[in-house]
């Protein structure tokens, strides 16, 4: 879906944010930005707030305090959700499994946000449907219920269905989760595909710090609730930032060439000599 947002103002942003959970603070003063055309990785341990920050972008969070913004509408809170759902779509950690549907089937409810009352006409929906089915390799089992898919297999029909649902915005919490190296290497080619050749604004968070060196345009690093780094991936994925982020030692090197960041936590075992072949060592 081509934007229509400049690709220097935020698609969707979020300032000033404080979460919580039952009164205990999860994060705060948290600021984020999503450009048109760009991708933006969260990055950071377990409980830094990763997930809870996409989530308030999502509306699927009320903040206690602080603002989330569209770029036309200051207070995207007030959208229905309805229309919201028309900008702004999310692919969770995880989602129930349908009894019963098949995998277009499921696919097709991401269209629900462009119908009207009693599944009024959708001209744009097959079309939707067969690309979502498509870039994400789930076509060929179109007609298979998903109760009988594999993890992988329905995360990236999860994800079809997001992508169905047509929107400027991507959020996506830990999509690379329960696929093979394959299919990781594959969603992440799509959501640069997504940026560059669609206009798509992506809020991604992920786990591993060289995927996201990999994929994303710019990185913001989370430690216990709060923001303590954000620009690009080589200003923020440094071995000082890492190190005291994640409280284990993290070297970092930065391809002269590429310019590509490549992380590496040392571990007690991580200088060990790799077990060779005693074949590979005799003497011919």
């Amino acid at each position: 879906m081509p934007t229509t947002t400049p690709a220097d103002e935020p698609a969707l942003r979020g300032d000033d944010l404080r979460l919580a959970y039952h009164g205990t603070v999860a994060v705060q003063r948290a600021g984020l930005r999503l450009l048109p055309g760009q991708v933006t990785a969260l990055v950071g341990p377990n409980g830094s707030g990763k997930s809870t920050l996409l989530r308030a972008l999502a509306r699927l969070h009320k903040p206690d305090d602080g603002t989330v913004a569209l770029a036309d509408v200051p207070d995207a809170l007030a959208l229905s959700a309805k229309d919201f759902a028309r900008r702004v779509t999310l692919l969770s950690q995880s989602r129930p499994t349908p009894s019963g549907m098949s995998v277009r089937d499921v696919v097709g409810y991401g269209r629900h946000p462009h119908r009207g009352r009693w599944r009024q006409s959708d001209p744009d929906g097959p079309r939707a449907i067969a690309w979502a089915m498509t870039v994400t390799g789930v076509e060929p089992m179109a007609e298979r219920g998903v109760d009988e898919l594999s993890g992988g297999e329905l995360q990236r029909v999860w994800l079809a269905t997001c992508l169905a649902q047509d929107t400027g915005v991507l959020l996506l919490d830990e999509p690379t989760n329960h696929l093979d190296l394959r299919y990781q290497v594959e969603i992440l080619d799509l959501v640069r595909d997504l940026a560059d050749e669609h206009g798509v604004a992506v809020g991604v968070v992920l786990h591993d710090l060289d995927q996201a060196a990999a994929v994303a345009d710019h990185v913001v690093l989370l430690r216990r609730g709060e923001v303590v780094g954000a620009g690009l991936p080589h200003e923020v994925l440094t071995a000082d930032a890492l190190t005291g982020t994640y409280g284990i030692r993290i070297d970092v090197t930065v391809d002269d060439e590429t310019g590509r960041v490549r992380t590496r936590p040392v571990g007690r075992h991580t200088h060990r000599p790799a077990t060779r072949n005693p074949r590979d060592l005799a003497v011919v």
